[in-house]
């Protein structure tokens, strides 16, 4: 009986277990269609293009920015041969710049020359606070213009003032001013100096073609010829005019050339004598001429040459 009752438990045991594992097979609801998930067909072979692309275009661009930097020769302290420093920016050798450039200072090296160069000019722009042109300087093919209110020449030291022009005046302060052309200095209005002096080897000459030529002083002109001859000259009259003082005529020798001989008789005795000495005479307008001299004056007052001056 125990051994009927053990099989009895186990065929109980084992129908329990069928139900059990037949009771979790759940039945799942049906699907009408099946939907592939993912890229098929050309789509697939696009995309592998793309990207294919997209690879060799970022090689290209790898590349060319390495040769790039090869070439510009790119570094930390700068560009090739413009080198950035705390001090400024140094360029070696030609630059060309399109656009305007605004610096503060520019310098050449030591041992080399500051070269500025153009096709037409070259303009300097000096400006204030608000943007105003203050100052300019232009050298062209032409001219070399200057703009400014007060243009200044200074020594090399920088402390010498050798040359100011502005508005009103131009002042020179040098020791000697030199005029080396052959045809002189010309002059438009009025010339303010303490001296004008020729070379050693050279003739002064002060003339004025087409209207006169004055010199004045409040202290006086003084007009000298140390080594050389000393000639006043006019188309017209020459005046010596002293409102105040005297005409001092100081020399060993004084002569009158070309000056025309007055109408005179001289007396039977002088008559065959030929006459050696003359008197200068002076008409009431001015005019001088020679006279025959006598123990007594011949100078008439009436004579032919007053008469007709």
């Amino acid at each position: 009986m125990q051994r009927s009752e053990v099989q009895r438990a186990d065929e109980i045991t084992q129908e329990q277990f069928i139900l059990a594992s037949q009771s979790l097979h759940l039945q799942r609801p049906g699907c009408d269609a099946v939907y592939p998930v993912g890229l098929y067909g050309w789509r697939k072979r696009c995309l592998y293009f793309f990207l294919l692309l997209l690879l060799v275009t970022m090689i290209v661009n790898l590349a060319l920015t390495v040769w790039i930097i090869k070439v510009m020769n790119f570094s930390v302290g700068g560009m090739g041969k413009l080198q950035l420093n705390q001090d400024g920016i140094r360029l070696e050798g030609i630059s060309e710049f399109l656009l305007p450039l605004y610096v503060n200072e520019i310098q050449s090296r030591r041992d080399s020359l500051l070269v500025l160069r153009s096709e037409k000019n070259v303009t300097l722009n000096a400006r204030n606070d608000q943007g105003q042109l203050t100052g300019q300087l232009t050298v062209g093919p032409e001219a070399v213009e200057a703009q400014c209110q007060r243009l200044e020449v200074r020594s090399k030291d920088g402390g010498r003032l050798l040359f100011t022009a502005n508005e009103d005046e131009v002042i020179m302060t040098t020791e000697k001013f030199t005029v080396t052309g052959s045809e002189g200095a010309v002059f438009g209005h009025s010339v303010e100096t303490p001296l004008i002096q020729a070379r050693a080897s050279e003739d002064l000459k002060l003339e004025s073609p087409t209207r006169t030529l004055t010199m004045e002083a409040p202290r006086g002109v003084e007009v000298s010829a140390a080594k050389g001859l000393l000639k006043v000259s006019g188309r017209k009259d020459l005046q010596l005019e002293s409102t105040e003082g005297e005409i001092l005529l100081d020399a060993s020798t004084i002569q009158m050339g070309a000056l025309p001989l007055g109408v005179y008789t001289p007396s039977p005795t002088q008559a065959s004598q030929e006459q050696a000495v003359y008197e200068v005479c002076v008409c009431p307008s001015g005019k001088i001429y020679l006279s025959p001299a006598e123990s007594s004056s011949t100078c008439q007052a009436m004579s032919n040459i007053c008469l007709w001056s």
